[in-house]
C-alpha cells in the first residue's frame, strides 16, 4: 500500500492510499485545483480515484469535494455528516456508517467512531491483502473500542495535534483553548503517544504525525514525544518502526 499525504493541518487534509494502480482518498480538504495537482505530482491520475471517504464535515476535511463532482469519484461519509457536506452532487453521495464495512476493487475499508465536535465523526482502517491502515485524524480521546479497531495495523495515520502547554500560552480565547483539549478536540502529544505505546509492536511499522497545529505544536516535540513512550517498550525508530511527522 503506497500512502500520500498530499494535505495536513487546519488548512487542509488529503490523504491518498493507493494498491495495484487503484486509489482511495480520506478526505478532501483542500481546494479541488489543488487536490489534482497535489495527484498529479506523487503520480496518480485523479480519474483513477476508486473513492473518497470523509471522516467528518468540517471544511478543512470537505472543502474539495467538487473534485468528485468533476470524475464522477463516489463520496462516502457517515449518515450524519451529510447534514453538513453541501458541496457533493447526489449523483456522488453515500452514506457510510461508523462500524460498517465495505469491500472496493483493491480494498476492504472499516469506519470506527472517534471523539470530534462533529455529527458523527470517524476514523477508517483499510486493509489490502497483506496490509493493514489505520487513520485517526480528529479526535479528542482515543478511547478501548478504538485501539481495537486499529490494532495490527502495519500503517499508523495519526494526529498529533498540540503540545499542553503550548496550548495554554497561546493567543487563542480561552473558549477555543479549552475545545482543543476537551475530549471533542483533538489529540495532543502524549494522548497520541499514549495510544502508539498500546499498538505499536516493533514489527516494522510506518507511523505518521498528522494534523500538527502551526500555533500550538512543533514537529520536534511531537516526534519526540512519541520516540520516548516508544523507547519505554524497548522500541528505536529506525530499527523497530518508522516515524515520519507531516508538516
Amino acid at each position: 500500500m503506497k500512502v500520500d499525504i498530499l494535505a495536513s493541518g487546519s488548512k487542509g487534509n488529503c490523504i491518498a492510499l493507493t494498491s495495484n494502480n487503484s486509489t482511495i482518498l480520506i478526505d478532501a480538504g483542500i481546494a479541488k485545483t489543488k487536490i489534482e495537482k497535489a495527484l498529479l505530482d506523487v503520480g496518480i491520475l485523479p480519474q483513477n480515484i476508486e473513492a473518497i471517504f470523509i471522516t467528518h464535515a468540517h471544511k478543512d476535511h470537505t472543502k474539495g469535494l467538487p473534485l468528485a463532482n468533476k470524475y464522477k469519484i463516489p463520496v462516502y461519509a457517515p449518515v450524519d455528516e451529510w447534514k453538513d457536506i453541501k458541496n457533493v452532487d447526489e449523483d456522488n453521495a453515500y452514506s457510510f456508517p461508523a462500524g460498517v464495512g465495505m469491500k472496493l476493487k483493491q480494498f476492504d475499508v472499516k469506519s470506527f467512531k472517534v471523539h470530534h465536535d462533529a455529527f458523527e465523526p470517524v476514523g477508517y482502517s483499510i486493509y489490502t491483502d497483506d496490509t493493514k491502515a489505520s487513520i485517526c485524524l480528529d479526535t479528542g480521546k482515543v478511547d478501548e473500542e478504538m485501539l481495537l479497531e486499529m490494532k495490527d495495523s502495519d500503517i499508523y495515520i495519526i494526529e498529533a495535534n498540540y503540545e499542553q502547554d503550548m496550548v495554554e500560552v497561546s493567543p487563542y480565547p480561552d473558549s477555543v483553548k479549552a475545545r482543543i483539549i476537551s475530549d471533542v478536540g483533538h489529540l495532543s502529544n502524549e494522548q497520541t503517544a499514549d495510544a502508539l505505546s498500546k499498538l505499536v509492536k516493533g514489527k516494522g511499522e510506518q507511523i505518521y504525525l498528522t494534523h500538527l497545529s502551526s500555533t500550538n505544536n512543533m514537529p520536534a516535540i511531537a516526534r519526540m514525544t512519541v520516540m520516548r513512550a516508544l523507547s519505554k517498550k524497548g522500541l528505536v525508530a529506525g530499527k523497530d518502526y518508522e516515524l515520519e511527522v507531516i508538516t
